[in-house]
């Protein structure tokens, strides 16, 4: 039997009962699912996104900065709407506006807030992204439309749970 004929996480599930783990055998297999789920469609947005120069972390803010009304924002504003670190968004705008997709500049009405604003270059390639991932990661997860809608509930459930957000 090859590997790819039998579930690995199923078969690690039965050596953790096996060995005494009680329920906690069941969280480290939905732990364990969960981590390769994320990891099967991190290959799939990388695939679509690696051609254009782009991670999903920079996507993320190009699709942030085009929604806005006004095309930039303060980089605070990115971070907290993103949830990441400073940091974080410090480095993809950074690289961001070495590709040309994204220009910074102070806030005209507050010169300590400094704005990250998306260019037409941006615009190009988020839609071209964009397009890339509805048709080979978006509109096809793997699984379908009533699964994804109770899977996703269940997620929002998890993340309310663990303090992810307040409602």
């Amino acid at each position: 039997m090859s590997s790819k004929e039998r579930d690995p996480i199923g078969e690690a599930h039965k050596q953790w009962v096996r060995h005494g783990w009680g329920d906690a055998a069941d969280g480290m297999a939905f732990v364990t699912s969960i981590t390769r789920v994320q990891q099967l469609l991190m290959e799939r947005i990388d695939a679509v996104l690696r051609p254009l120069d782009l991670t999903f972390a920079r996507y993320e803010v190009l699709m942030l900065l085009s929604f806005s009304s006004a095309g930039a924002m303060p980089m605070t504003r990115i971070g907290s709407l993103l949830q990441v670190h400073p940091t974080s968004v410090t480095s993809a705008v950074h690289r961001l506006e070495k590709q040309g997709f994204v220009e910074r500049r102070r806030d005209d009405s507050d010169r300590r807030l400094v704005l990250a604003g998306i260019t037409e270059l941006g615009r190009s390639v988020i839609e071209q992204a964009t397009e890339g991932l509805n048709r080979e990661v978006f509109g096809k997860p793997g699984i379908d439309a009533d699964k994804m809608a109770r899977l996703t509930g269940l997620l929002r459930t998890f993340r309310a749970n663990a303090g992810d957000f307040v409602g």
